[in-house]
């Protein structure tokens, strides 16, 4: 039996920043985020820890969007892509570096064309503009660098669709812990616990 889910959403995701006016300028100024907390911290941390500023945006739902500035604090060198956390060196695919971005979720197709016409009309216009699967995302890097996803659903997700994806996720962990994972054995896993499941007995509800 599984734990009974407790949690209430996100408090809040926290990056660090070079480019704190930037970054009040995207998502206060452009992206109409406002500001809702900040920390001064003077002092804080072990020997050698800046003073640092911690503030926070409110990105609908009480959940929270937040940055770190460090004074003081020079950029680190690193390789040409990726964002003022991670820098990778030519060889890494682009797809895998973008696979690290923040997604926030919108109601309706207005409103995702309204949070395109406020990028458009910036320093950060966006970049893609896709439908795929039950989702259509608009697509931009804020001043640190980092991918920011506007997303509205196309549908609801049914049922079904949540218990394909569990189905899933148990092959993955199987095939992952084998000796060649691939998109084949996957599939193959998962078309026997799709047979295992199916003939088991159905356990009465109480």
């Amino acid at each position: 039996m599984s734990e009974a889910h407790l949690v209430k959403g996100v408090d809040h995701v926290a990056f660090p920043t070079f480019d704190p006016a930037g970054t009040v300028r995207f998502y206060r100024d452009t992206l109409g985020f406002p500001v809702v907390h900040s920390i001064c911290a003077a002092g804080w941390g072990p020997e050698q820890h800046p003073d640092f500023i911690h503030f926070f945006f409110d990105i609908g739902n009480n959940d929270r969007l937040a940055f770190f500035y460090y004074f003081g604090l020079e950029q680190f060198e690193g390789g040409p892509q990726g964002d003022v956390y991670a820098k990778f060196s030519e060889d890494v695919p682009l797809f895998f570096i973008r696979s690290r971005h923040l997604a926030i979720h919108v109601d309706s197709e207005e409103h995702l064309l309204e949070y395109r016409r406020r990028l458009d009309g910036s320093e950060w216009p966006v970049e893609m503009q896709i439908q795929h699967e039950t989702i259509e995302s608009i697509y931009t890097h804020d001043p640190n660098g980092y991918m920011v996803e506007i997303t509205r659903a196309l549908r609801p997700v049914t049922p079904q669709e949540d218990l394909d994806a569990n189905i899933t996720i148990d092959a993955l962990v199987d095939v992952v812990s084998g000796p060649a994972p691939s998109m084949d054995a996957l599939l193959v896993r998962k078309a026997e616990l799709i047979v295992e499941r199916a003939s088991a007995p159905e356990v009465p509800a109480r």
